[in-house]
């Protein structure tokens, strides 16, 4: 609602913006982003989810009416400017110590130390990349600040990584960027966080991990462009806790996940990125945001039949709240994933199984009583959509939805079989997959390829 009290205050329509107590530091970061540092705000005392009719409507009459009254006869205060360095502004000078010091004071890490981004060493990733370092690639919200390349190449410095890893980033950030995954949703109240998927030979030519131990820490090149990705969205996008991230619990960074595009051609199966679009082989990275997963071990059978029922299982028990991106104005969005070890996609792929019949499986499988889709929508998530046939008869739902008027009939968790993504990684002789659960619109699947140097074998050679 800021963003549209903005273009009011710009015309000069006066607004009052009623803000819950727990959001009045989201509201005056937003409003800075937004160039109007100044925007006017109604409290809204406590949470209105937590409160009985009688306390609302005191608290209301108590505390909103009057600030909203005020708000909209009298011009807020003039607000005091902010500057920040120029990009290539030296901010701080010292030792290790001193510029981490620095640094975590002025919220510009993330709790752990970060590499010193000198000139020498932005130098050195500039050097894994044709783009100008003034090209900007969007101006990325909340704080409306430019994505530079420059900019990728200082906080790939801070993360840690290498500088061969450049490409990878810019296309991480051209990910970010792109309205269809939603940045400005990042610290959304569930507390969601991204997932880079990276597909292509660069895998194998970073030396990112795919086998054992994929998504945990302690592979260079997973872990350190996995921080990356948070620490652009604090220092570019400016999410900050307590400010514009509002994770109400939160997750912390995840490290790359790296598909095993080495047994994804052995069986057949695309990779994720030829799933989004792009052809297989093609260097990329698929970028989506989870509020969190869980593992489903030891899916033991010989054959599909045997295993998919308990992956069907699994992937029911991950979604609850998040069929609100499935019924009401975010439906269809909802892309849960699905990470298969190698050992169960071997043995689903030798009895013939394409990806595709897999995800028609998980479809028709992974089903609830449509009475509990509505409960969970209409009593425990307050939602005005949640009447299935009411959706279906106004063709907002597939008709999948409503096949009948039994409340005991089981409905899909999404529309359509490919919304399920699968991918392939993890240690080869272990037959555990695990499941993330997707956050919708709020971070939508979104697939850039990697655009390398055109001499990228000799630069990736002269660096060793």
């Amino acid at each position: 609602m800021l963003r549209a009290a903005a273009v009011c205050e710009k015309a000069g329509i006066a607004s009052a913006n009623l803000v819950c107590e727990g959001f009045v530091a989201l509201a005056a970061a937003s409003s800075r982003g937004l160039g109007l540092p100044n925007i006017p705000i109604a409290l809204i005392a406590g949470h209105p989810g937590t409160q009985s009719a009688a306390e609302l409507e005191r608290n209301i009459s108590a505390v909103t009416v009057d600030a909203v009254i005020a708000n909209l006869l009298h011009a807020p205060p003039a607000a005091a400017g902010e500057s920040e360095p120029q990009e290539r502004e030296i901010v701080c000078t010292g030792g290790f110590d001193a510029v981490n010091r620095y640094f975590y004071q002025q919220r510009l890490s993330d709790g752990l130390p970060i590499v010193p981004p000198t000139r020498a060493k932005i130098d050195a990733f500039l050097a894994y990349t044709e783009r100008d370092p003034d090209e900007s690639l969007a101006t990325v919200l909340p704080d409306s600040r430019a994505a530079t390349v420059w900019s990728i190449a200082v906080n790939g410095v801070m993360a840690g990584c290498r500088p061969e890893y450049m490409p990878v980033l810019v296309a991480v950030v051209e990910a970010m960027v792109d309205p269809q995954y939603g940045v400005e949703h990042s610290g959304s109240t569930p507390g969601g966080d991204a997932l880079i998927i990276l597909n292509g030979p660069i895998i194998e030519e970073l030396e990112f991990n795919s086998s054992q131990g994929v998504l945990r820490d302690g592979f260079m090149a997973n872990t350190t462009v996995g921080r990356f990705w948070r620490l652009y969205l604090r220092n570019i996008a400016g999410f900050l806790p307590h400010q514009n991230d509002k994770g109400t619990h939160g997750h912390t960074w995840r490290v790359v996940l790296a598909e095993n595009e080495a047994v994804l051609s052995a069986i057949g199966w695309p990779p994720v990125c030829a799933d989004m679009g792009l052809a297989a082989g093609t260097n990329a990275v698929t970028v989506a945001r989870y509020t969190g997963g869980n593992a489903v071990t030891s899916v033991s059978g010989e054959t599909p039949e045997q295993m998919l029922p308990y992956l069907a299982d699994g992937l029911t028990r991950q979604i609850s709240w998040q069929l609100v991106f499935t019924v009401g104005s975010q439906g269809g969005t909802l892309r849960p994933l699905m990470v298969l070890s190698p050992m169960i996609a071997r043995t689903i792929a030798r009895a013939g199984w394409s990806k595709t019949q897999v995800q028609r499986y998980l479809y028709e499988h992974a089903r609830l009583p449509a009475w509990q889709v509505e409960r969970l929508l209409r009593d425990w998530n307050i939602r005005p959509a949640w009447n299935l046939a009411e959706e279906v008869a106004a063709g907002r739902l597939p008709r999948a939805f409503h096949a009948s008027d039994d409340p005991q009939r089981l409905v899909p968790l999404v529309w359509k079989p490919e919304d399920y993504m699968i991918a392939v990684a993890g240690d080869p002789m272990r037959n555990n997959a695990y499941i993330f659960a997707h956050q919708g619109v709020l971070g939508y699947p979104t697939t850039k390829a990697i655009h390398l140097p055109k001499d990228w074998s000799a630069r990736l050679g002269a660096r060793g």
